[in-house]
């Protein structure tokens, strides 16, 4: 028996917040659109979920035609549904958020489709006026990011394989949006006795190169189930 419903299209879309960290800036890859509303605004990787994929597999082809960018893990962050988030009515989103190691990219992302201008990394304590509530989205995806570092090793997503300590207190800085005290930092990080250090020095650098080190998966497994905790203290 016929239920009486029409053939329902998707009504909601799905964003995208991709971080970065690179030279001491915490960074979020935006894109140009290139169509109305908003056409010409700079704004989160995001569009329509088709009738017939499930909201992961949107999210993975809208990242890819809006960035290029392909195979980002990312953790659904928060259902967005605000009244007047759309000028063109009540539109849902299911919001992504993913961190990358931009040492790994082979390219700048680029946008393969004609709805994005382009795409751009952008300094999270300098961004443009976003369209649609993309800046909501991205102050909801900090504070999930903050929270989450406070239990979980997903700050060293963003960095190198092989980082200097300086790095790491310079990421933690910028997610929490604070300076820390160098020495206290580096003593705690250090106590905890997750990070191996390596007989590696800094490359490249004009100043005295420093040591490199590395997360020690093993042991940070080991003490997670001790509940460490990285207080922003």
């Amino acid at each position: 028996m016929q239920s009486g419903l029409p053939h329902l299209q998707s009504i909601f879309t799905t964003d995208c917040v991709i971080f970065g960290f690179k030279e001491g800036e915490l960074k979020v890859l935006l894109i140009e659109r290139n169509e109305y509303p908003f056409k010409g605004w700079w704004a989160l990787p995001g569009f329509f979920v088709e009738h017939n994929e499930t909201i992961d597999d949107a999210v993975k082809r809208i990242l890819y035609e809006h960035t290029g960018l392909r195979g980002i893990f990312m953790e659904q962050l928060y259902t967005f549904g605000d009244l007047k988030r759309h000028p063109q009515g009540r539109i849902i989103t299911v919001a992504y958020y993913a961190l990358l190691r931009l040492d790994d990219l082979k390219s700048q992302p680029e946008p393969v489709t004609d709805y994005a201008r382009q795409a751009v990394w952008h300094p999270l304590n300098d961004l443009p006026e976003l369209a649609f509530d993309h800046r909501h989205i991205i102050d909801k995806s900090i504070m999930k990011v903050r929270r989450k570092i406070s239990y979980s090793p997903i700050a060293f997503e963003l960095l190198p394989e092989k980082f200097t300590l300086t790095q790491l207190q310079q990421l933690y800085e910028a997610i929490w949006g604070r300076k820390l005290d160098k020495r206290n930092f580096r003593k705690k990080m250090l106590n905890y006795n997750i990070l191996k250090e390596l007989p590696e020095f800094q490359r490249g650098v004009s100043y005295r190169a420093a040591r490199l080190y590395k997360l020690d998966k093993r042991k940070y497994a080991k003490v997670f189930q001790n509940e460490l905790t990285f207080s922003k203290d």
